[in-house]
């Protein structure tokens, strides 16, 4: 159970599991978040541990308008003609709009939402208001409490229809992605290109392909790799991060392409145990499984099938 997991190295693994949620590690929290039955895109930002609101989402819900978008523009004229401070603390966030493509949103962190607020005549500002400082209370909660943010996490996967099993794998693979990352930083690779590079070695070396031949394998576009892959898949990628975080720590390489060399020698070792898994199956577990069969990702054995 998923459980077992939230209460080994609780507070390290839920500060990561956070950080995976927010983007710095995989993917950026992009939520919906509900007022009155109305959708407001959010976005969560852990390093300033701030939440940022889609201004166009706040203006539907506190104005009804038919064209929120030509509302916002003639608002922020006049607050940038009147010196308002709330135009000039407008951040372009990506969102994903109604056309499914993610797109630059002018954003608002809490404080700026509140100033907007005072500028638009709503019966439906004190409201909002209460659920604003709902929504802070929240997160704030799930910081000072890492456990709250792993349930958030593990229900997450759940909602989309992972098994307890695959969630489980899931939440470990975080913690050592995030290891394997710190370790990169403390030889002095920052760029995520770099991050990139050195992935596709340590991927090539224990599965035969790079990230986007995998993902080609799978079906798989902009999707991330790591939810698509089968427990076992997610084993042995773990495998590979933890030796190669573990030669990188032992060996401290200089350069670059020293790292290089210890992520392919990392993937070695995952490869050598791929291939006794292989051995002892008699069929490859590079699977073209994808997450559009989440139940599937879980591989089961006899005994599985007997406990249930």
């Amino acid at each position: 159970m998923v459980y077992g997991i939230i209460h080994l190295k609780n507070e390290r693994l839920g500060r990561h599991f956070e950080r995976y949620l927010s983007g710095d590690v995989i993917m950026a929290d992009n939520k919906i978040k509900i007022f009155e039955s109305r959708q407001i895109r959010t976005f969560w930002n852990a390093e300033e541990e701030e939440w940022y609101f889609s201004v166009v989402d706040i203006v539907a819900v506190l104005t009804d308008s038919k064209d929120p978008n030509a509302y916002w523009r003639k608002l922020k004229q006049r607050l940038r003609a009147e010196g308002n401070e709330t135009v000039t603390n407008c951040h372009g966030l990506k969102m994903r709009a109604e056309d499914g493509k993610m797109r630059l949103t002018d954003c608002l962190d809490t404080k700026g939402v509140l100033r907007l607020v005072q500028s638009i005549p709503s019966p439906k500002a004190e409201p909002f208001k209460m659920w604003l400082a709902q929504v802070g209370s929240e997160r704030l909660d799930e910081i000072a409490d890492p456990e709250k943010a792993i349930l958030r996490g593990a229900d997450f996967y759940r909602a989309k229809g992972y098994t307890e099993g695959w969630i489980n794998q899931r939440l470990q693979t975080i913690e050592m992605r995030k290891e394997l990352t710190d370790e990169w930083k403390a030889r002095g690779i920052e760029s995520n290109r770099d991050y990139a590079i050195l992935t596709n070695e340590m991927t090539r070396a224990w599965s035969g392909m790079t990230v986007q031949e995998y993902k080609a394998h799978k079906g798989l576009k902009k999707e991330n790799l790591r939810d698509n892959m089968t427990n076992i898949e997610l084993v042995l990628n773990m495998l590979a991060e933890v030796t190669t975080t573990a030669i990188s720590r032992q060996e401290q390489p200089e350069t670059f392409d020293e790292s290089k060399s210890v992520a392919r020698r990392g993937g070695k070792v995952a490869k050598n145990a791929r291939e006794d898994i292989e051995t002892q199956l008699g069929q490859t577990i590079i699977s073209p499984l994808n997450a559009s069969d989440k139940p599937a990702l879980e591989i089961r054995t006899n005994k599985n099938h007997d406990d249930e």
